[in-house]
Parts: C-alpha cells; structure tokens; sequence
C-alpha cells in the first residue's frame, strides 16, 4: 500500500505506567480494522518497555518531555516526519497539542473542553465527569469509536518474547526451589491511590512468608527501608529496569498491591491480582480495576469511608479498617490461593 493512501495512526499517552498500559488496546483494536494501517505510540523514555514486542505497534516514539524550545521543535520535526492522518491525545497537555497541530495531522482527537484544542480545531471526547462510570482503559477507546472503529475488546496487554518467558521461568526457579507459589507484594503506590500502611504491609510480609508453600518477594523499586530485614523475603527488583521487572511480574503466581502500575502491569500479563481499593468514584475498581485476569478486590467496610475517610483518598492508609489490615489481608491470600495453615 502506497504510503499516502496508509492509514496512519499516533496514539500519544505521556504520562504513568498504570495509564500507559490501559492504553495498549488501542493499537489492537486499530489493527483488528485496518490491518495495514501504521500504528505508532508516544510514549515517556521511561515507560516505552510497555509496549515492546507488541506486534500491532509499528513505531515506539520517545517524547522529549523537557520544556524548551529545541526540544519542541525536536518533538515536532519527528512527528510530522510520519506523516501521520490520525493522533490521539489520551492525556490532556497544551504543549503537545500545538506538536500535533503543527505536525499538519488532519485528525487529532484529545479530552474535554479545552482552549488551545478549540484553537487548533481539535475533535475531543467528552468523559462527561464519569458518568456513567466505566473503565479508564473504555474511556480512553472512546478515542477511536469517535472515527468509526468499535472495540471488541478492552483488555489491555503486554508482550514478552520467547526469550523473556524462559528468564522469566529461570528467575522463578531460582527462587522457588520446590515449586512454591511465588507471590509479590508491592508496598508503594507513588502516592497515587490509597495505601496499606508500611506497619501493615511488615505484618502481611511476616505472615505469608511463614507459609512453607510460599516464596515471597518485594517488587518495589526502592523497598522502605521498615520492610527490608524480614526473613525468607527477598529483593529483587532494586536497581532493574522497567522492562527487567515486566519479565520477574510474569513470574508471579499472584501480586498484592493497591491501584497502581505493577497491578496494571500484572493484569496485562494475566498474572492474578490481589489490589487494595477505595469505593469513591475516582479511585474506585470500575475504573481503575485490573483487567483480564483473575482478581480479588478488597476495600475497606462501608462505614469507614464514611466515618473515617481522611478526605484525600491518596492519603489513606485504611488506618482503623477491620477488613484491610495486614492479617485480614492475609487471610484473604490464603482462601484466593486455596491454601490452608
């Protein structure tokens, strides 16, 4: 197909991990209608391993975040080198609108009602202030029904090469002699949705790896420093890239974490979850929730959030709650994993 006549798709996503993997049913669904087409993403230095080895993405495109003007042109001079027919602005951002606009691309799509898209005729989709509430992954397709293509799923997904899948297999040995379940447990959260607090996680922590059939893992980057002495626990994601933990993830018989990107990660890879959640909308499962695999919710008693809610839900760490503590949480592990003390 002449490259003129191509369609030619940009899918810009600039921001988190968690946002950057919702964003991966784009590309498919845009390849399940256009197989020929050219799909390229936009994505941060930093979070472009989401998308490698996924076979309907064409081109990974780095975005120079910094805030000068060479960089703007540099951004600029790239884009529009592809000439691109369609982009999709996934997250609202002025700078990388006027790129778009520039770069002579006759479709741009971004998010709500905002001035410098009403200046450079940008279409938007409007989330109506999430109501209904849906899955982000859901809202942000909105983006291609609105030139006509209908999703037939919105599961999100990452790949790994045949390569991977036996480092991954390996690094599970190498921890799990015996054939042990591996579980992960993630501690932070980046301050981005509610939290156990690190005193809770400690306890969670003592408790699974006193299970005989269980090897446990801490899966942050930087593990605090209140978590890092306990016995039979071990470490090894510090000091690895994104990609590096991608692989240990898919190693994983299960992750426990609150609403964050490793969850997100693990869904995409179809590792089962445990996540913490909050009921208030912005931070609730029906939009943030992991999707595809086999998961368990957990949030806290109805009456705590209306008693005890500290008002900033990025703030909680579900202090008082008889339900998410470090041995309820525990408990929860055991009946999902159908182990028995």
């Amino acid at each position: 197909m002449m490259r003129d006549k191509q369609k030619r798709f940009l899918i810009c996503r600039i921001d988190r991990i968690g946002d950057v993997v919702l964003s991966t049913p784009l590309p498919r669904e845009i390849k399940r209608k256009y197989p020929d087409s050219f799909v390229a993403v936009l994505v941060r230095k930093y979070t472009k391993d989401i998308y490698l080895n996924n076979p309907n993405v064409d081109e990974i495109i780095i975005y120079n975040e910094e805030k000068t003007s060479k960089a703007f042109f540099e951004n600029l001079k790239k884009i529009r080198s592809y000439k691109f027919n369609y982009a999709f602005m996934l997250l609202p951002d002025e700078r990388l609108n006027y790129i778009l606009f520039l770069s002579g691309i006759k479709t741009r799509i971004g998010v709500g009602h905002k001035l410098y898209q009403f200046l450079t005729f940008t279409k938007y989709v409007d989330r109506k202030k999430y109501i209904p509430l849906r899955h982000e992954a859901d809202y942000c397709l909105d983006m291609l029904r609105k030139v006509g293509i209908e999703p037939g799923s919105i599961e999100p997904e990452i790949y790994l090469s045949e390569e991977e899948k036996k480092i991954a297999l390996n690094f599970k040995n190498s921890i799990a002699h015996n054939g042990e379940k591996l579980i992960g447990v993630n501690t932070t959260s980046g301050n981005s949705s509610p939290n156990l607090s690190i005193k809770e996680y400690r306890i969670l922590l003592e408790k699974l790896s006193s299970i005989k059939n269980f090897k446990v893992i801490v899966t942050d980057l930087n593990p605090p420093s209140e978590i890092q002495n306990i016995s039979e626990v071990e470490y090894p994601m510090t000091n690895v890239t994104l990609r590096e933990s991608i692989v240990k993830f898919s190693s994983l018989d299960v992750l426990i974490s609150s609403s964050t990107g490793p969850m997100h990660i693990c869904a995409a890879l179809k590792v089962p979850t445990i996540s913490l959640f909050c009921p208030l909308p912005a931070c609730s499962p029906k939009l943030w929730g992991p999707l595809g695999n086999k998961s368990l919710i957990l949030m806290p008693e109805e009456e705590y959030c209306q008693t005890k809610c500290p008002v900033d839900p990025k703030k909680c760490q579900y202090i008082g709650s008889e339900k998410l503590n470090g041995e309820k949480i525990f408990e929860e592990v055991l009946k999902f994993l159908g182990e028995k003390i």
